[in-house]
């Protein structure tokens, strides 16, 4: 995978624009945080389009975040392990998916996750509201290794780094400029902000990420941000890439609580 990656990152500022491999389509989706109503409409508008689409060797990248903040990080992992059983579906790990991980053995980590959204993924397992309340800190993570199956963990442990097709690299949050693609800590990977996001030059692949907010899809020509912020906007954003194409689909919290989806002109 690395000698792939050099390859990428050798190509100068004027090498062709970033493809896809022929025959390929990929949907990378942003970051959910336990928005399990957003995630639902997604899927079924991604598994619609790429049915009425050519037939395509079609990857989904998740990247990272889906726990915290929503009310049902529980059930968005349920639902993307589903759907990796049912299609080519590659996720990543993000910040978030550190804490959790974390937290289930440290203490003060527990601390930190649950100033971070961490509350409501425990709760999403069922655990009793009022008693978490009430319990101390140890007790309350006694009650969430209690409640969080073995096999949730598992498949939480499983989740990549970093993932490249063709011309992209996905990761969770960005990657250090200043740092070769081989070297890259897993820390910058998942936590990156700065100086990534304000890096003009070209990464020599085009770097898809979430971890950092933005109104709308960020395409800066060498990196493409979509975490548009789903668990506080009710907007949850894909972005899908075929041959040179790159195009969105946005699953979008109504006013009347209800959820639709529509593309996004680029």
């Amino acid at each position: 995978m690395f000698q792939a990656l050099r390859q990428i990152f050798a190509r100068g500022d004027d090498a062709p624009a970033a493809a896809i491999p022929p025959g390929e389509r990929v949907y990378a989706v942003g970051d959910i945080h336990g928005r399990l109503d957003l995630f639902e409409s997604l899927v079924a508008a991604i598994e619609a389009d790429d049915a009425a689409a050519p037939p395509a060797a079609t990857t989904v990248v998740l990247l990272g975040d889906l726990v915290d903040r929503g009310s049902d990080s529980a059930g968005v992992i349920g639902l993307a392990r589903d759907w990796q059983q049912r299609r080519r579906v590659r996720i990543l790990a993000g910040n978030h998916e550190e804490m959790f991980l974390r937290s289930l053995s440290s203490l003060e980590m527990f601390r930190h996750f649950l100033r971070h959204g961490g509350r409501e993924t425990v709760l999403s397992y069922g655990v009793d509201r009022a008693a978490f309340a009430r319990a101390d800190l140890d007790e309350a993570q006694a009650m969430m290794c209690a409640a969080v199956p073995a096999h949730d963990v598992e498949f939480l442990k499983g989740f990549e780094d970093m993932i490249a097709v063709g011309d992209y690299l996905f990761v969770h949050a960005g990657i250090d400029p200043r740092v070769p693609i081989a070297e890259q800590k897993v820390q910058d990977l998942r936590w990156i902000r700065e100086p990534f996001l304000s890096h003009g030059e070209t990464h020599g692949a085009v770097v898809v990420h979430g971890h950092t907010i933005s109104d709308a899809p960020e395409d800066c020509g060498n990196r493409i941000g979509i975490d548009t912020g789903a668990f506080m906007t009710g907007r949850l954003t894909a972005l899908v890439l075929e041959g040179t194409r790159r195009r969105y689909i946005e699953a979008v919290e109504s006013g009347d609580g209800g959820i639709a989806v529509t593309p996004l002109a680029v």
